[in-house]
């Protein structure tokens, strides 16, 4: 009894650790099931900004419907070629 009794005063400081230094979660997994596109078509990876796809749906009140990408700059890299 007194070896759980020990553990549970650091088991308890690590819990508390995790829970309050965790960040909160901004996504919303709701978007990609209405839209069937992947977190990356809206925003940049490893980013809360948005991308122009992501500018679109939220003037357009939460819809894609209609968007177009712009076509790339000219002299802009290509991004590669999705492999088959």
């Amino acid at each position: 009894m007194r070896t759980f009794l020990n553990l549970l005063a650091p088991l308890g400081v690590l819990a508390a650790g995790l829970v309050l230094c965790s960040p909160p979660s901004a996504a919303k997994p709701d978007y990609t099931r209405r839209t069937k596109k992947d977190c990356e078509f809206c925003h940049p990876p490893n980013s809360r900004d948005l991308t122009e796809a992501g500018r679109y749906y939220q003037d357009h009140h939460n819809s894609l419907e209609g968007y177009k990408p712009a076509p790339p700059a000219k002299g802009a890299a290509q991004p590669p070629a999705a492999k088959k």
